[in-house]
Formats: structure tokens, C-alpha cells, sequence
């Protein structure tokens, strides 16, 4: 943990480079020096089927969801979240100059007791 999952509507294809917003979410999770590289994933999701608002078809998402694991202040997520959204908002910056985009983050806490993982890139990247 972390993991990072971008949903975003299908009519941004062509629209926004979500491979480029990936990559500097990536960049943003671990500047924040509260995350294990090995633990960090950004992944995307495109939604084929959506309705959004008034169902207009111009109408476009992004929803960042956060997951971490709990051991983090209430300011260092306050933190993470406010870098997170500003670094998709600056990539993600052209789209709000219609009144057609919608961006949203939500930041959870996932508990231990509750979460399996078992993780190869950890000796590896630890091993340097």
C-alpha cells in the first residue's frame, strides 16, 4: 500500500493523458517521502459506461481514489491529498476551461487485519 486508482470517463481519450497523469502521481506519492517505492501502484480505469450530470455528452471525470494503510498524522494525509489533486490538477489543467470536467480524490485508510499482500519488489528494491 499505497495504491493510487484513477477512474476516468472514456470521452477523455484523445482529451487528456492519463499515462502522463499517472506517471506524475507516481512522482507526487513518493516526493511526499511517507511512501515505500516497492508499495506505490498507479493504475487507470477507464469507464466505457457512465452518465454524469445532465448526460451531456462533452460532460468528463477524473476520481482519484487513495488507499494507505493507517500509521499516517492527520496532517501528513492532509498533505499527500492536497499534492495529489494539485499535481492533477495541473495535468489535468486544460479541461477545466470548459464547464464539462469534474475532478475528485478521496483519500482511505485501509485496515491491517483486513488487507493480504505479498510483495517480490520489496527484497529488490530494499536489496540497493
Amino acid at each position: 500500500m499505497p495504491h493510487l486508482t484513477i477512474e476516468y470517463s472514456a470521452n477523455l481519450d484523445g482529451r487528456a493523458d492519463i499515462a502522463a497523469l499517472c506517471r506524475t502521481l507516481l512522482k507526487t506519492v513518493l516526493e511526499t517521502g511517507l511512501f515505500e517505492i516497492g508499495a506505490v501502484r498507479v493504475r487507470a480505469l477507464r469507464a466505457d459506461h457512465y452518465a454524469i450530470a445532465d448526460q451531456l455528452a462533452e460532460n468528463a471525470f477524473v476520481d482519484l481514489n487513495f488507499r494507505i494503510g493507517k500509521g499516517r498524522t492527520a496532517e501528513e494525509k492532509k498533505r499527500t491529498g492536497e499534492a495529489i489533486f494539485a499535481a492533477a490538477t495541473d495535468v489535468l489543467g486544460p479541461l477545466f476551461a470548459t464547464p464539462h470536467f469534474a475532478l475528485s480524490l478521496e483519500i482511505r485508510e485501509i485496515d491491517a487485519e483486513l488487507s493480504w499482500k505479498k510483495n517480490a519488489i520489496h527484497p529488490r528494491l530494499r536489496g540497493k
